[in-house]
């Protein structure tokens, strides 16, 4: 008894950290020039940032274009952008679905819209978009990665959890990502019950 409570503290620890490492990992995009791809975002939905007189010139002249051009899917990135900037979650997610409805073989894209049904608490929905961007491209690795966390953080499949994290390792095998997802893993397995002497 005593040693299935030591493995289920080792785990939930493992999932703080992995929560904890991902949320230190991941920058917000930044807005320069020609950079209009989203990075994967994990603020708090409670955390609002009202837009500034700018921004909001900016989302009005965003719609104009989409009004004018409804698969204009430059203007739909931007939109998905602005609104995820202020943790406008569905808002974003309709606007990146109305991208990948133009370009749905986009693996970043993809794999905002996971982060944020996973911040709005459709983990199904979230694992559902992580997977179709690994699919779109064998060697994205930002996919896997979030797909492992949410596989072990959310839904609690360690098996599947570790087959997806071992599957980013060999697509990202160096970084400080790599090495802290490596270190989780090792505390997985070491934390696994052993079979008992003499036993086959």
């Amino acid at each position: 008894m005593k040693k299935e409570t030591g493995i289920l503290v080792i785990l939930i620890a493992l999932v703080i950290g992995f929560v904890t490492g991902s949320t230190i990992a991941i920058l917000k995009r930044s807005e320069a020039p020609g950079n209009t791809t989203p990075s994967p975002i994990t603020r708090s939905p409670l955390q609002q940032e009202p837009p500034s007189i700018e921004d909001t010139e900016k989302l009005e002249e965003l719609k104009e274009d989409l009004r004018k051009d409804p698969k204009n899917s430059s203007a739909w990135l931007k939109h998905g952008n602005r609104y995820a900037d202020y943790n406008k979650y569905l808002e974003a997610v309709e606007a990146y679905n109305q991208y990948l409805a133009i370009k749905p073989d986009d693996p970043d894209v993809r794999t905002t819209v996971g982060v944020l049904l996973r911040n709005l608490g459709d983990i199904d929905g979230a694992i559902q978009e992580f997977r179709r961007a690994a699919r779109v491209s064998p060697r994205h690795s930002g996919s896997r990665y979030y797909l492992g966390i949410t596989l072990l953080h959310d839904k609690g499949d360690i098996k599947e959890a570790i087959k997806v994290l071992d599957e980013y390792l060999k697509v990202e095998p160096n970084g400080e990502r790599a090495d802290r997802v490596r270190a989780q893993l090792e505390k997985i397995n070491l934390s696994s019950p052993r079979p008992a002497q003499g036993s086959p």
